[in-house]
């Protein structure tokens, strides 16, 4: 079989390979000079392999961090460190004790690596003591499922840049979460991890970028593949096709392959037993088909004129917002908020829904037609006034937000919006060559809607067609899943809120079930007429070894938006022990690998943060003053403009202090955010980085006895949450302090440091006993919180990895 590509035009020239303002050492400019991607796509699922190689060009050992993204859905299943001829794997544990385990094999002198999930898409990957001159690999492995676009297409996208985020709140106290160049806030109390310092535009390609993905179509009818944003390479074999990606392309953009299928059936139930026989996970995928009677519909429509979407996004999201009005029947009632620090409306049409009449239409139109791209993306406000607009419950309610989603504080939008989406669905378009897709789909997933990712102009028509059928009335509401003969898992079924059925738009459940692999599944509902829907799939026995691994993520997925909100006290626990028991990374999991091998001796690596691309397209926006947001990365998000009369007030804010502009290098390009041309990070914080609150001025490596007081600082922050029992308290004592103060008193005193407070402790915890009363164990916790409380000088713990937004 022979599949055309068809790639789609450039939108934008590559800038040439030449630097300003570079960092350069005799062996190269950052740590991190590789990433290739192997995608193996089989049928409706991937399975990936990424490896990212880190060299070391300075003259002592180096730690590098790296925050990077990953497809939203896709389950990160293992970790593989490799250094010179050692081979080293991860191992998957509670965050906390990941980074125990990682931060006293550090200050051991070990080689280690640990990756953790800060979002759905964005994760960190930290690489500590790298000799000078050594290379080290690092591979993680992924599942990933392929989403349905519509009943003959799927998409296969993978992120290669985390874009910069607005960052809204007021700064937090104390030490910052991560090494990033924003502040955390009380909106975003982990945006430090999640602002990756931004090259200067012009800066030499400083990583190889290799991609590849192998596509099986496993029967399904595949009748062409389509490249978005890339220029590529296609091979075959007649069943097989092989897609490369061209040589010299850069990590400022996401990878996008859209497969076009022949139709297929109405519904179809895979069921993929586990090794052992007992349990099993089913996929159904249900692709409607049909016309629904349409009803009297209450639409929003909420479009993000932000300054992060300048240029061909600012076009394609009003021209996505004007097909919308222009779909609007008389009987239809409809609101356009646009909105970056206040909102605007359309004139002449108030506060209200108006009627969908041709004069209502044409100024809506008129209003967004006048639209381009300023100010911040304080996004809480007019989603809150799109709900409060969507208020009656005898008409379909849908609000419709139009955004690139470049925001930080995702935790904090979900959780104001969930309660108050009762009976109100919406949908996401995502306007970005690097597009913010995790939030969107969350969103999306808690208003029961759908998404819809949009990375060129071009896309835009298709795309649109797509939304229409999304926003127009369903064909069933009130989905519920009914089984005959196969018993499912209670608590299992992911997607947790199954939503509606649009005509056109495919839906996907997988679940757990237990015994044998035969039964059916029915998924009925409510039809737009008020009669009774359903539609049952027969299950078949089929192998998919990424099933299960797909199916822990979408359900961790569903978990992590529950604490988001709130949920029951023991959620967390039962996030952490879903993610341990299939060996998925969630947020509270991390994969660590540590060698036990001692590669330095008594000197603290230096701390590199490796700077990512700015997105493609990003440049052109004008840069000015960005209340609350990553100071150095997303000064692009604001245009030098007041605010028109008449516009809705938003909530105050104060000017952030900027970085003051290096001398020395030529004058930055214009668009170019404060900050950009300061060389990368050598010393775990972005060069050029304003002295103030929550932000400390970069100084000599810390002491060892410094070192070990931080290590111990951490063990006695996570003591003082154990609960109070005695046998949670003697396997703390005896598992988790013991082999760090072995390690710590070993160390101190081949620096001739006075261990004798910690060596009496440790003296005493060899005598103590898994079985000891009640009293001794009391006895032995409060001495052992009081040594080290007086050890590390009571030194603040570090706030939480996460930590609900206020």
């Amino acid at each position: 079989m022979t599949v055309r590509i068809l790639p789609l035009p450039e939108t934008a020239p590559p800038v040439p390979d030449h630097g300003l303002g570079a960092l350069s050492t005799d062996r190269g400019n950052l740590p991190l000079d590789s990433v290739d991607v192997h995608a193996s796509l089989t049928g409706l699922a991937a399975r990936i392999e990424i490896v990212q190689g880190f060299r070391n060009p300075f003259d002592v050992p180096l730690e590098a961090t790296y925050i990077f993204p990953l497809p939203d859905r896709a389950a990160v299943t293992a970790l593989r460190m490799e250094a010179a001829d050692r081979v080293i794997e991860g191992r998957l544990k509670e965050r906390g004790q990941a980074r125990q385990d990682y931060d006293t094999a550090i200050a051991a002198g070990q080689r280690a690596a640990i990756a953790e999930e800060d979002r759905p898409d964005v994760f960190t990957m930290r690489v500590g003591n790298i000799l000078p001159g050594e290379r080290v690999t690092i591979r993680l492995s992924l599942d990933q499922p392929l989403p349905h676009e519509s009943a003959s297409s799927a998409t296969f996208r993978f992120p290669l840049v985390v874009a910069p985020r607005y960052i809204p709140g007021a700064p937090l106290d104390g030490e910052r979460a991560g090494p990033g160049v924003a502040d955390d806030t009380g909106a975003v109390p982990d945006a430090s991890r999640i602002s990756p310092p931004v090259l200067l535009p012009g800066f030499p390609n400083p990583v190889h970028l290799a991609l590849r993905v192998d596509i099986d179509p496993a029967g399904l009818p595949l009748t062409q593949i389509r490249s978005a944003l890339h220029v590529v390479a296609e091979e075959g074999d007649g069943e097989r096709t092989t897609v490369r990606l061209q040589p010299g392309e850069r990590l400022d953009r996401d990878f996008v392959l859209r497969l076009d299928f022949a139709p297929r059936e109405s519904a179809a139930l895979s069921l993929i037993p586990d090794e052992s026989g007992e349990e099993g996970t089913f996929s159904l995928t249900v692709l409607p088909s049909g016309e629904a009677r349409p009803r009297p519909r209450d639409v929003v429509l909420v479009l993000d004129r932000s300054g992060s979407m300048h240029g061909w996004k600012m076009v394609a999201a009003r021209r996505a917002a004007a097909r919308i009005v222009d779909t609007f029947r008389a009987e239809d009632r409809f609101a356009v908020l646009s909105f970056d620090t206040v909102i605007e409306r359309p004139r002449d049409l108030g506060s209200g829904l108006v009627d969908g009449t041709d004069r209502n239409r044409f100024r809506a139109v008129e209003h967004l037609a006048a639209l381009g791209a300023r100010g911040g993306t304080e996004m809480l406000t007019p989603l809150d006034e799109g709900c409060r607009l969507l208020a009656d419950p005898n008409r379909d309610r849908v609000l419709v937000l139009i955004t690139d989603g470049q925001v930080g504080n995702e935790d904090q939008l979900l959780a104001h919006l969930e309660p108050r989406l009762n009976g109100v669905r919406v949908h996401t378009v995502g306007i970005d060559q690097a597009v913010n897709a995790g939030f969107l789909n969350r969103l999306a997933a808690i208003g029961r809607g759908r998404c819809e990712l949009v990375e060129s102009e071009d896309r835009l028509d298709e795309a649109m067609e797509h939304i229409h059928h999304r926003i127009a009335a369903p064909l069933a509401t009130g989905l519920d899943l009914d089984a005959d003969g196969l018993e499912i898992i209670p608590g299992t079924v992911a997607p947790a809120r199954l939503g509606a059925l649009f005509p056109g738009v495919p839906l996907q459940i997988a679940g757990r079930f237990r015994g044998a692999p035969s039964g059916a599944l029915s998924v009925r509902g409510t039809a737009s007429d008020g009669t009774a829907w359903a539609q049952q799939a027969t299950g078949v026995v089929a192998e998919n070894p990424a099933a299960r691994s797909i199916w822990a993520r979408a359900h961790l997925r569903d978990l992590e938006d529950q604490y988001t909100v709130g949920g029951p006290d023991d959620l967390e626990q039962r996030i952490i022990s879903a993610s341990l028991r299939f060996g998925v990374l969630c947020r509270f999991t991390a994969f660590v690998a540590v060698d036990s091998r001692v590669a330095t001796e008594g000197e603290a690596p230096h701390q590199v943060v490796q700077p990512v691309e700015m997105p493609r397209g990003w440049a052109g926006a004008a840069p000015m003053a960005a209340p609350r947001m990553a100071p150095a990365a997303f000064a692009a998000d604001m245009e030098a403009a007041a605010p028109p009369a008449g516009a809705a007030p938003m909530a105050p804010m104060s000017p952030a202090p900027m970085p003051a502009a290096p001398s020395g290098p030529p004058p930055m390009p214009q668009g170019a955010p404060p900050g950009y041309g300061a060389p990368p990070p050598v010393s775990g914080r972005p060069a050029g980085r304003p002295a103030g609150r929550a932000r400390r001025a970069a100084g000599p490596a810390p002491s060892p006895l410094t070192r070990f007081q931080q290590e111990l600082a951490n063990v006695l922050g996570r003591l003082r949450q154990v609960p109070d029992t005695g046998e949670e308290r003697v396997q703390h004592l005896l598992s988790e302090l013991l082999p760090i103060l072995e390690s710590i008193v070993q160390r101190m005193q081949t620096l001739s440091l006075d261990t004798k407070p910690l060596a009496e402790l440790r003296d005493d915890l060899h005598r103590l006993r898994p079985t000891a009363d009640q009293p001794t164990v009391n006895d032995q916790w409060t001495r052992a919180l009081q040594v080290l409380a007086d050890f590390t000088g009571e030194s603040p713990p570090r706030r939480p990895f996460w930590k609900r937004p206020s």
